[in-house]
């Protein structure tokens, strides 16, 4: 470990915190509708979108409709998305004339695009043309963050509202997302990526001569654009096989920085978008603190791990740090931190390979993805994933001090607790119960490349992967099978969607609640008890349900690692 290496992780935290009102600010604007300095600009869009689609934004809807919407065009978005894919072959934009992908390929990857996940088994140089990258992959996107977001703000209205059924309008929501957020940022962000080396070409391949003299062919394509909403969406698919590692998508350190803090930016901001919504900007900075706190030790035990390496190579002189793996330009700890980063949130993208982590710096991710990702979490998806946890532990409560359990003004009944049980529980029940086919069955036990215990930690990794709508792969498992896309494909979507509907259940049930004014007897909801109860509901609750798990995986793992033993 260096001083460095922690500075970077001090100084990366401090301006997530830092950017959480600005941000917060922005999105806020968009959560009631007003007009920003964009308007004048895209207003005339957003209006022909809705005169076009025949929408009226202000028309609200309840949280069936609002859900039904959503479904419908997420539904409509995962069967265009299949059938361009399959069509590969026969579309423009094909100069290599590569095929259409298989079905069952062809369906895993609609399903990860349109539920945010971006799980890829293939790689994009060989198998993707530029059409697809562009008109099935990056498209999905925006669609699927700004849905995200949607989201988050119907469960922010039904904190807010009082008395009334109506929590917004999904297609205003998602329009204004992506018209004043997600795109003009993408822009300049696409931008800067250009100007530090990131192509941004219809060419398909440049062939070079290298200073050896030898002959290569680099694949090239609408990279920037793609690389900048993939990271400011928490996407995380990415153009090429390496993702992030490929100096054709991160080809510096600085760049490295600056989309490790994209990853978490709009997360934050909506942590202070939802106090401003419940009219006490306190509520939000005690979720950003709790989100922020998991976060900081999980990447302090990360790189901590990963800059000690291997303990029994240093018995032969082997010593600096584990690099296997890892991209020198980003060094243990540039890679440690974009690991913890890119599964605290439901991004996926990575810089280094996790398979080739330490047993326990490997885990850091994993268990980041098993909490729910809700520590920062995806856009949208993190802040209302980590709303369910609160209602959790504001019951728990209420319990010990005797008293209907009461949040941000609304009494918290046993309805909002059975959902957001039902949403939490989701994760669990998927993850191991498809991890535990997999251990046992012929299919399943045909993936993992590495046999024991880390063998385990590559199928659990790729199912809690899937179902938290991460994206990552802890590599090592061959996943490009009809078993592996199918099972897969189901966690995307049931974790995806089997969360979004309960949350919308609750931004109902809320919003036709009165509200309830605090009281001296009130249970406070926004200092340091109420911080370290949220860290502690979500450590229980979220961590160990898991801890079995990962003691047959990266802790069995460690041990054996530290004994020398190999499988």
């Amino acid at each position: 470990m260096s001083f460095a290496g922690w500075a970077l992780i001090v100084i990366f935290t401090a301006l997530i915190a830092l950017s959480a009102k600005p941000m917060g600010a922005w999105l806020f604007a968009l959560y009631e509708g007003r007009r920003t300095p964009l308007h004048g600009v895209l207003g005339p869009v957003e209006r022909g979108f809705y005169r076009l689609s025949g929408v009226d934004p202000d028309a609200e809807q309840g949280w069936r409709a609002y859900t039904l919407h959503m479904l419908l065009f997420q539904l409509a978005g995962t069967v265009l998305t299949y059938g361009l894919l399959r069509a590969q072959a026969l579309l423009p934009m094909n100069p290599r004339g590569l095929p259409g992908m298989t079905p069952d390929g062809a369906m895993n990857t609609a399903i990860s695009f349109a539920t945010n996940t971006n799980w890829q088994n293939y790689a994009g140089e060989a198998v993707l043309s530029n059409l697809s990258q562009m008109l099935a992959l990056t498209i999905h996107n925006f669609f699927s963050a700004a849905t995200g977001i949607a989201i988050a703000f119907a469960l922010f209205r039904g904190f807010a509202r009082a008395e009334t059924k109506n929590i917004g309008n999904f297609w205003g929501d998602m329009t204004r997302v992506t018209l004043y957020l997600l795109l003009p940022i993408s822009v300049v962000y696409a931008v800067f990526l250009m100007a530090s080396g990131v192509p941004q070409t219809f060419l398909s391949s440049l062939d070079i001569t290298t200073i050896e003299g030898a002959k290569q062919t680099l694949v090239m394509g609408p990279i920037a654009s793609q690389e900048a909403i993939k990271m400011l969406g928490t996407n995380g698919g990415g153009f090429f096989n390496a993702n992030s590692a490929h100096p054709f998508e991160n080809p510096t350190a600085l760049t490295n920085f600056v989309q490790m803090l994209s990853i978490f930016v709009i997360g934050a901001g909506l942590a202070w978008c939802f106090g401003k919504a419940v009219s006490n900007t306190r509520q939000g900075w005690a979720i950003l603190a709790a989100m922020l706190t998991i976060f900081f030790v999980g990447a302090g035990v990360c790189y901590w791990q990963e800059a000690a390496g291997n303990p029994v190579l240093h018995h032969i002189g082997v010593a600096g740090g584990n690099l296997e793996g890892k991209e020198i330009r980003f060094g243990v700890a540039g890679s440690a931190l974009f690991a913890a980063v890119t599964t605290a949130a439901s991004c996926g993208a990575v810089n280094a390979m996790h398979d080739s982590f330490t047993a326990l710096g490997g885990m850091v991710p994993l268990f980041n993805i098993q909490l729910g990702e809700v520590v920062i979490g995806g856009v949208g998806s993190g802040v209302y994933g980590f709303l369910l946890f609160a209602l959790l532990a504001v019951f728990v409560a209420g319990l010990m001090v005797g008293r209907t359990p009461e949040y941000v003004g609304k009494k918290i009944e046993s309805r909002e607790v059975k959902l957001a049980v039902l949403a939490i529980a989701v994760l669990p029940l998927c993850i191991l119960g498809f991890t535990a086919l997999s251990a046992v069955l012929p299919l399943g036990l045909a993936g993992p490349l590495n046999k024991g215990p880390h063998g385990f930690t590559e199928i659990l990794y790729a199912f809690s992967s899937a179902t938290g709508n991460n994206g990552s792969a802890f590599a090592g498992i061959s996943v490009a099978t009809p078993y592996y896309n199918g099972a897969l494909a189901v966690c995307m979507w049931i974790g995806r969607f089997f969360m979004i509907i309960p949350a919308m259940a609750i931004a109902g049930s809320l919003a036709a609640k009165k509200i309830t004014p605090a009281t001296a007897g009130s249970f406070p909801t926004t200092g340091p008890l109420w911080v370290g109860l949220l860290i502690g509901i979500i450590l229980i609750l979220g961590g160990l349900t898991f801890l079995p798990s990962l003691a047959l995986g990266p802790i069995a793992d460690h041990l054996a690692m530290i004994s020398n033993q190999t499988f």
